[in-house]
């Protein structure tokens, strides 16, 4: 018998080469004037913006730009609508990396309010968003965060008391997501490394989830066998267009897989360290990848009981290290030695790289909430996970 489950609601989907071809025809079903959100560099400077452009102009499409640098803080998202609550805006959008969606994704979701971004954030916020929102598009532009498929907004404030929290509600789903892989090829390999290992930790994360079950298993497994073909060879030849692909899909299946099973210890500690200090998410998630697994593995093993999480964590090896006839044991360890094999050939920085200090380690441990991990990690295995990547 099928276990009972449920599917949060997903975007209209296009994926596949050329598929950004579609984007001008796609935005006149809403209208003739957007928001149109994206990068201060990568996309502006290419040889596609120029042809969407034009295009633009042959369509009669008008477009207020606006650029993303880093993370969307509150004060970007509300100078945004201020600047565009008196435009006839029919959509927006965002053309991008997962900063730049998550920055449209909350444009679509505050335009024509008066209040700030910041009332209705989980957490910080004392309010309930509505889901209200102007037609949006999302267009990936590197292959990390799956924000195309997912109903949330991350928005950061950094420094001391500083945050990362979402804007979240099932309205504000993108209605059409262009998933074009062709446009993640001009990604350097820095970034491509940084935002696959993001794409992967969801993955996996989502994989080993308490709140996981058989539809985010099907997609967590075919985007991670995705991951095991193409992420490495993806960040050394950037232009193999099936290593591209091959990582648009798992990055799209990671955010169909968040959004219905949650995820565990890394991106509890990246929401609370990126907050602090700014560094780029997918560094922090990639750069602890092995290590939380492997303090993930030892808690699971030292505690009692049959735990369904080691069974995956076997499966996890099975499909990293094609072996017959190991033991689960073997699997277990093997996969994690691919993990640490990966942190040095994507050559992921330590955090004390970005300026964090074995004295903050306390704090971020004491401040971080962890969801869904398959096991429950105490301050002290999470201070174990950090220090081992500093």
């Amino acid at each position: 018998m099928v276990e009972p489950f449920h599917l949060a609601r997903l975007p209209i989907i296009h994926f596949g080469k050329r598929k950004r071809e579609l984007l001008p025809d796609l935005i006149k079903r809403y209208g003739s004037e957007i928001i149109l959100v994206t990068g201060k560099r990568s996309f502006v400077d290419s040889p596609e913006a120029e042809k969407l452009f034009r295009t633009f102009k042959t369509k009669s499409i008008r477009y207020h730009h606006v650029t993303v640098t880093g993370e969307p803080s509150p004060s970007l998202i509300d100078d945004t609508v201020k600047r565009f609550n008196d435009q006839p805006v029919a959509a927006t959008v965002a053309i991008g990396g997962g900063s730049v969606v998550d920055a449209g994704k909350a444009i679509s979701a505050m335009l024509y309010k008066d209040d700030s971004v910041r009332d209705y954030l989980e957490v910080v916020g004392n309010r309930e968003h509505p889901g209200s929102k102007v037609p949006f598009i999302a267009v990936p532009t590197t292959s990390g965060t799956g924000s195309e498929a997912t109903k949330n907004a991350v928005i950061s404030q950094v420094g001391i008391g500083g945050f990362k929290r979402s804007l979240r509600h099932d309205n504000l789903v993108p209605d059409i997501a262009v998933v074009d892989p062709e446009l993640t090829m001009n990604c350097p390999p820095d970034i491509t490394a940084s935002a696959g290992m993001d794409c992967f930790t969801q993955l996996v994360e989502a994989y080993l989830s308490e709140k996981s079950g058989i539809m985010t298993d099907s997609f967590a497994t075919e985007g991670i066998m995705a991951v095991k073909r193409s992420l490495v060879r993806s960040c050394s030849y950037g232009d193999d267009i099936g290593a591209r692909s091959d990582m648009s899909f798992a990055a799209l299946m990671s955010g169909i897989c968040l959004a219905n099973a949650g995820l565990g210890a890394v991106h509890g500690i990246a929401g609370t360290m990126g907050g602090m200090f700014g560094i780029p998410h997918g560094i922090i998630c990639g750069t602890l990848m092995a290590a939380a697994n492997e303090v993930n593995v030892k808690a699971l093993r030292s505690s009692s009981g049959n735990h369904s999480a080691l069974t995956k964590y076997a499966s996890l090896g099975k499909i990293f290290c094609e072996e017959d006839d190991k033991s689960d044991e073997w699997y277990i360890d093997a996969f994690l030695n691919r993990l640490n094999e990966m942190t040095i050939q994507l050559q992921l920085p330590g955090l004390g790289s970005y300026g964090l200090a074995t004295e903050d380690i306390t704090l971020i441990c004491d401040t971080t909430d962890i969801k869904n991990n398959p096991v429950r990690l105490t301050p002290e295995d999470l201070a174990e996970i950090i220090c081992r990547r500093m």
